[in-house]
């Protein structure tokens, strides 16, 4: 059976999709809130280069323990640079930036949107076809983003700031897209699941450390203990464990269906973007969250 069949075999009400399901769409949840409070006075990259040195530690602890050896093999080195620059560099140098102008649940509510370059992307590269329902869905989602775009808009101090959010969010949104639908290959499949995860890790680890060197000089620290406690959180939870536990859920269930964590994410974090940073809702952020959730739920019942 090829490893295509297999996803399309498995369901929701299988434990092995959705026990990692539930955990990856909690923490994420959490992630974006956590995010928003590491953009202190250390400049995003520096901040980026500790989480993944963070959790490069953690996954290489979590080889030895299952005795598993750090290598992959010549195919799948091209599997691994894709996954380490689009992910682990350009994904998160994106969001971090993003988070700079937009608020943490808007962040992960725009998002969930990945849905449509990772069935989009699938259609080219895996041939997983897109239905007109998928099409319908993601236009309603698309308006319900919109709105609560709008809403940014008309309440920001510096307009020009949400538009690059917008335009940072878009392109770690695409970044993240073209990492899941690799990890989605018959080639990705060929190689051991964690020691190719962890090489990924590694290199993406290596290439922001120069980043932040180049773009910011010499390494900075914020001396608050949230801090610090927020990079652990970060580099192992919403790292290591969910990445793990997510690239997973798309070798079981293909990309398209794991995309469902994004529906759940952002529900999470609008809550605790109104607890802990006031966000005002109001008719038309209100409609347009139910507009996002919905669109979503519809394209993804259509793609999967």
């Amino acid at each position: 059976m090829t490893a295509r069949a297999k996803r399309e075999r498995m369901s929701f009400a299988d434990p092995r999709v959705f026990l990692p399901f539930c955990l990856v769409a909690l923490i994420w949840g959490s992630t974006w809130l956590v995010i928003k409070d590491q953009i202190s006075t250390v400049p995003p990259s520096w901040t980026i280069a500790y989480r993944f040195m963070i959790a490069s530690a953690a996954m290489l602890v979590l080889l030895a323990i299952r005795r598993e050896k750090l290598r992959v093999t010549k195919a799948g080195l091209p599997i691994v640079a894709i996954v380490g620059v689009t992910q682990f560099v350009m994904n998160f140098q994106f969001v971090y930036r993003a988070e700079m102008t937009l608020t943490s649940g808007i962040v992960a509510l725009f998002f969930a949107l990945i849905l449509i370059p990772n069935s989009i992307l699938a259609w080219i590269v895996l041939g997983d076809r897109v239905s007109k329902g998928f099409v319908a869905g993601s236009a309603i989602a698309l308006v319900g983003v919109g709105l609560l775009l709008v809403h940014e808009y008309d309440k920001a101090g510096t307009r020009e700031g949400v538009m690059m959010g917008v335009f940072m969010a878009v392109l770690a949104t695409f970044s993240a897209s073209v990492a899941n639908i690799t990890q989605a290959t018959e080639r990705a499949h060929a190689q051991p699941f964690l020691p190719m995860l962890t090489v990924s890790m590694l290199l993406g680890m290596a290439i922001n450390v120069v980043l932040a060197l180049v773009l910011d000089g010499p390494p900075m620290w914020d001396p608050r203990p949230q801090y610090g406690l927020g990079l652990l959180y970060l580099g192992v939870a919403g790292s290591v464990v969910t990445f793990s536990l997510y690239f997973t859920l798309i070798r079981n269930m293909g990309a398209g269906r794991a995309a469902y964590v994004g529906v759940a994410t952002p529900i999470l974090a609008m809550l605790l973007s109104t607890l802990f940073e006031g966000y005002d809702w109001t008719a038309l952020t209100i409609g347009g969250s139910l507009l996002s959730l919905v669109g979503l739920v519809l394209a993804l019942k259509a793609r999967s």
